[in-house]
Order: C-alpha cells, then sequence, then structure tokens
C-alpha cells in the first residue's frame, strides 16, 4: 500500500511558511509569490495554525478587517490536521474528505513539520498508477509493442 512518503519522494518538502505575528497582507504576499492557497503558521518550530484564501474570504472581507493590520494569529485556522511519513494515501484522502480539508501538513515522529501534501498530490499521484495500470493492461491485452 501507498503511503505519503512515497508522494513527499516526488513531490519534494518545500514548506513555505509564516510567523504568528505575520500581518495578513504579508502571508497574502508570499501566497502569491509562491502560486500557492495557503502557508503553514510556525512558532518556534512547531505548527499552529494554517492561514489559506478561504480564511482572507471568511474572516478578513466580510468583517472589513485591514491585511495590512490583522495578524495572521488572529484570522488562521487553529485546528489543523496532520499526517506522518507512514499515513497510506487512502487514509490521508479520507482524512481530507471527512475534515472537508484541502491541505495536510505532515509531521515525522518528534512532531517536526517535514512537508505538506495537498488533494491534487493524492490525485495526481494516482493518475500516475492509473496510467501504469492501463499501459500495462494495453500491453497484456495487444503484446508489447
Amino acid at each position: 500500500m501507498s503511503n505519503v512518503q512515497e508522494i513527499l519522494a516526488t513531490k519534494g518538502d518545500k514548506l513555505v511558511t509564516v510567523g504568528s505575528d505575520a500581518t495578513v497582507l504579508n502571508a497574502a504576499i508570499v501566497m502569491n509569490e509562491h502560486r500557492i492557497g495557503s502557508v503553514l503558521v510556525m512558532d518556534q518550530g512547531r505548527i499552529v495554525g494554517m492561514f489559506t484564501e478561504r480564511d482572507v474570504l471568511q474572516r478578513i472581507v466580510p468583517q472589513q478587517r485591514n491585511p495590512a493590520t490583522t495578524r495572521v494569529a488572529e484570522v488562521m485556522s487553529t485546528e489543523v490536521v496532520c499526517c506522518t511519513l507512514e499515513t497510506s494515501v487512502e487514509e490521508a484522502r479520507t482524512a481530507m474528505k471527512n475534515r472537508r480539508i484541502r491541505r495536510l501538513p505532515v509531521v515525522d515522529g518528534s512532531g517536526r513539520v517535514v512537508g505538506l501534501i495537498t488533494i491534487g498530490d493524492l490525485n495526481a499521484f494516482d493518475a500516475v498508477g492509473n496510467e501504469r495500470t492501463i499501459h500495462l493492461l494495453h500491453e497484456y491485452i495487444h503484446g508489447r509493442v
């Protein structure tokens, strides 16, 4: 059974983070620079939250808060679900589906963040597996070319 470590081996372990004292404006600029929809919020090397585009739409815009003065810590999602390198791909997919989340930080045994997987990463991983299966079935049915 495939696990999260296989996805990170292909994707890499690059993380984009901000500190909890960063402003929403700074976090949004970082997200735009990296063309991503979220950043992990870290404090002394530990995850304290996640700040996403949805947080902007639900907690900044409707309340007309100033992004230049509002701290990420005030509006971030603080309940962050994580997985480990050994978590199966299916278990990660189920956690995302059941909790209605799109991103899952990956931690090691000591709780240190070692990567982040997204629903898009899971879909891409499955697509590659499906392409291999189709290729093998094609060879089986039609003979090797």
